[in-house]
């Protein structure tokens, strides 16, 4: 009891050190960059006793480490600042635009892990022969073409000319009004509120960017799940399994990827986590109104504080989804919770 007790209050310890320490980063990174926040509001060609005035307002005349305290404290309590480029809370705005981003970010690891996965074992299975060759080109493909590349060369073919998938942004114009806000996830909005045609023309427009991250997924998953799948496959108790006379599918798909999967749940994880942070090329390829395209434009006009929000909710669900990897790694394999 006592033990779990300590565990429980590291792992708290932890949990609060690693976020103190995103603020910092967050906040020492904005005070580094060559923006002046005060100037994105008021103009360079503003007095200069209004600038001065504005950074008063602002509390960028205080210590640095008063700056730190007073932003860690409206950052707990959700309080964000206010953009410049909207006139909004930042929070409201990230809460507007982070749905688009996690729609699209969990249909490409749902493609990425589900085929992924199947592939690294099938490439792991015929070690050497085409299969394996296949993958592992795949897989460098994937890392070496550059995903906005990628993308307009997909627009252009598969909506440019034969018109198969939606074109750019979430959905047409003719839908945007008809499915009601519940949750920010249009599919589920829509299916929630029986609009299906609504619910088709926004799948028609996700396929394409969900494909193209689902892709770069897909190639580290798979490089990942067949590495991961030889190491198992190499193991004394394969062989025993064998032995035995087990059925070879049994042996893949129930022993030796079931012990792959305790390190393979980190990897796909991770990969979640940067498609989650990562996918600003993506969004701005496809105009996708998500948190990754609100960054981009935030940086481009100077909107300190949209960018520090933003930066700071993708380094928070990066830390999330860090700490539900562990907890599933403790799950998965009984040894690690005795340490």
């Amino acid at each position: 009891m006592i033990g779990r007790l300590a565990a429980t209050a590291r792992f708290a310890a932890v949990v609060a050190l690693t976020y103190l320490g995103l603020l910092a980063a967050t906040f020492f990174i904005g005070r580094v960059m060559p923006i002046d926040p005060v100037i994105a509001i008021v103009g360079d060609r503003a007095p200069e006793h209004v600038v001065q005035r504005v950074r008063a307002e602002l509390g960028l005349d205080r210590p640095l480490t008063t700056q730190f305290a007073i932003y860690v404290r409206k950052a707990l309590s959700g309080d964000l600042g206010t953009s410049v480029l909207t006139a909004r809370p930042v929070a409201e705005d990230i809460r507007k635009t982070f749905p688009a981003t996690l729609e699209l970010a969990t249909c490409g690891i749902l493609i990425g892990a589900g085929l992924g996965v199947p592939l690294g074992v099938w490439a792991a299975v015929r070690r050497g022969g085409w299969a394996d060759q296949a993958v592992r080109v795949m897989a460098l493909v994937g890392y070496s073409v550059p995903i906005f590349w990628l993308g307009l060369m997909a627009l252009l073919v598969f909506y440019a000319k034969l018109g198969w998938v939606g074109g750019p942004g979430r959905i047409d114009v003719a839908y945007e009004f008809s499915v009601p806000t519940v949750s920010g996830l249009l599919l589920v909005d829509a299916a929630l509120a029986g609009e299906w045609e609504a619910f088709g023309n926004a799948l028609g427009h996700l396929v394409l960017p969900a494909s193209l991250l689902g892709y770069f997924s897909l190639a580290y998953i798979a490089r990942m799940t067949r590495s991961f799948m030889l190491h198992e496959l190499a193991q004394e108790y394969i062989v025993a399994a064998r032995a035995k006379g087990l059925s070879e599918a049994r042996i893949i798909w129930r022993h030796a990827l079931r012990n792959a999967m305790v390190p393979l749940v980190t990897v796909i994880a991770l990969s979640y986590a940067g498609l989650l942070e990562g996918s600003v090329l993506t969004e701005t390829v496809f105009a996708w109104p998500g948190l990754g395209q609100y960054l981009t434009n935030s940086l481009q006009n100077a909107d300190m504080n949209a960018v520090l929000g933003a930066t700071l909710v993708v380094g928070t669900v990066f830390i999330a989804l860090n700490l539900l990897s562990d907890l599933l790694y403790r799950v998965l394999d009984p040894r690690t919770r005795a340490r």
